[in-house]
C-alpha cells in the first residue's frame, strides 16, 4: 500500500476572516452528518480563551433542525491546522477525542474553503453562500484529487434556504 504524503495546508489562515457563516458545498461521506441533510453550515466565533466556538446545523429529512455545538483550536502558527471536538465541554479534556481540520486551500476574498484532515477520510468543500460557482467548485474539487482525496462518493449538498432564514442564537 502506498503512503500518500503529508496534507499540504494553506501557508497563512487568518483566523478573524474564516470566523462566521460557511455553507457546506460538498462533503464526503462522514458517520455523524446524515447524507440526507440539506441545508448544512458551520458558524465560527471566536472565544475569549481564543478557541473558536463551532456551530453545525442541518435539517433533516424531516425539516427538524440538527445542531451540533464544539470547539475547534489552532495547532500551529500558520492557523491553517485545527483540531475539533463535539465532546460535551466537560468532557472535552479526554485525550485522541479530537478530529483533524486542515484549511488545504482558501481564495484570497475568504469566500471559499477547501478542509480535509490528513487520512484523507474527511473533506468538506465550503462556501460563504450556499451555491457556488461551479468553476470554482470544479478547481477545488480538482485540487483535493491533487491532495489524494477519492471524491467517488462525494455528496453534493442540496440547499433549500430553509435554514438561512432561522437566527443563530
Amino acid at each position: 500500500m502506498s503512503r500518500l504524503p503529508e496534507l499540504s495546508t494553506v501557508p497563512s489562515l487568518d483566523l478573524n476572516r474564516y470566523l462566521g457563516t460557511w455553507y457546506e458545498i460538498a462533503r464526503l461521506p462522514i458517520r455523524f452528518e446524515d447524507a440526507d441533510c440539506t441545508d448544512v453550515s458551520a458558524h465560527y466565533a471566536l472565544q475569549d480563551d481564543g478557541t473558536v466556538r463551532v456551530q453545525n446545523r442541518c435539517l433533516t429529512v424531516d425539516g427538524e433542525l440538527e445542531e451540533a455545538i464544539g470547539q475547534a483550536r489552532p495547532i500551529d502558527d500558520t492557523h491553517g491546522r485545527l483540531e475539533v471536538t463535539f465532546l460535551p465541554e466537560g468532557l472535552r479534556w479526554i485525550p485522541f477525542t479530537k478530529g483533524d481540520y486542515w484549511v488545504i486551500r482558501i481564495d484570497a476574498d475568504y469566500t471559499a474553503a477547501l478542509v480535509g484532515s490528513p487520512d484523507r477520510n474527511y473533506l468538506w468543500l465550503l462556501a460563504r453562500l450556499p451555491q457556488l460557482d461551479e468553476n470554482i467548485a470544479q478547481a477545488y474539487l480538482a485540487h483535493a484529487r491533487e491532495q489524494g482525496f477519492d471524491l467517488a462518493l462525494l455528496i453534493h449538498t442540496p440547499h433549500t434556504g430553509r435554514l438561512t432564514e432561522q437566527p443563530l442564537p
